[in-house]
This record gives C-alpha cells, structure tokens and sequence, in this order.
C-alpha cells in the first residue's frame, strides 16, 4: 500500500527532506515571471534594464532565468528598483497557528 496515500504534496516533501529547494525554485520563477511581466508591460528590454541597474544583459539574463535560484536579494532589489518597484520580504509561520 502507498505510505502517500492521504497526504498532501507538502508532506510528501518534508519526507524527502525538498521543502526547501522546492520553495526556493518556486520563488525563483514567480519573482522571473513578475519582472518579465513589469518589464513587458513597460516595454523594457533586457539591455534597457542592465543600464538602469548599472549591471551587465548577461546579470538580467540570470536574474529572468526561472531556473536559476542564485539571484541575491541584492540583486532583485536593483532590479526591482530600476523597474519603478519595491521588494518585500516577510517571515510568515511555517504552519498556521492560533495564539494562546
């Protein structure tokens, strides 16, 4: 019988010990797809981007790259900032938790 069954995918992958590679790689291609999409939408090119973030179109490259998690939040918030945007970063609870 499959030990799965019944579970839900987060704890299929807190089992292989991936939570967090998983997490990471998601965060990665939602934060490329929304600066794509700013990008798109005011009609900055790559190379247009690399000069306002004063970095190189292989950096911009990197940092669009959905599969690569290297991108430092250094490195986000310039782009982001050249993009007319901010970043937040928050802490939220592993599991929802009511307080005493």
């Amino acid at each position: 019988m499959n030990q799965h069954i019944g579970s839900d995918f987060d704890d299929f992958l807190a089992e292989q010990g991936m939570v967090e590679d998983v997490s990471a790689a998601a965060l990665k291609r939602v934060i490329a797809w929304q600066l794509a999409e700013i990008m798109k939408a005011q009609r900055v090119s790559k190379k247009a981007l690399a000069e306002r973030m004063h970095t190189s179109r292989p950096a911009v490259d990197r940092a669009l790259d959905q599969n690569d998690a290297g991108m430092t939040l250094a490195t986000l918030a310039n782009a982001a900032r050249a993009l007319g945007q901010r970043v937040e970063v928050r802490l939220i609870p592993e599991h929802d938790t009511v307080a005493n």
